[in-house]
């Protein structure tokens, strides 16, 4: 029994804990090394993704329709679109959304409808 604890303790030890997809699109969000934003923008961006990402894992954990969630996604998007420009400018946004779709493309399967917010 001593043998089977220990064994047990150990295969825990090795299992690596993976990032929730919450925290993985924050990430992502969140690295703007390049963008030279200001403290101000920076500070404003990171609230705003935050409550994004919120938002999206809400609709993504929902039970409403995929036509439902679709449509909260793509409101979702909409908003964020114009907080983005408001925010940062035309080109500002464009280098920071491109950016952001070359990350975010490996996690597209496991958002599922959730990556239509990008």
């Amino acid at each position: 029994m001593v043998a089977f604890v220990g064994l047990s303790a150990q295969a825990q030890g090795l299992k690596i804990p993976k990032m929730d997809m919450a925290s993985q699109v924050l990430g992502i969000l969140n690295d703007t090394k390049g963008l030279d934003l200001s403290s101000d923008q920076q500070s404003k961006l990171e609230v705003n993704n935050k409550s994004f990402v919120d938002d999206l894992m809400k609709i993504n954990g929902s039970s409403a329709s995929d036509d439902d969630k679709k449509a909260s996604f793509l409101n979702l998007k909409n908003s964020r679109t114009k907080f983005l420009t408001d925010l940062l400018g035309s080109d500002l946004f464009k280098k920071y959304s491109g950016k952001i779709l070359q990350s975010i493309n490996p996690l597209k399967p496991k958002l599922g409808l959730a990556a239509l917010a990008f």
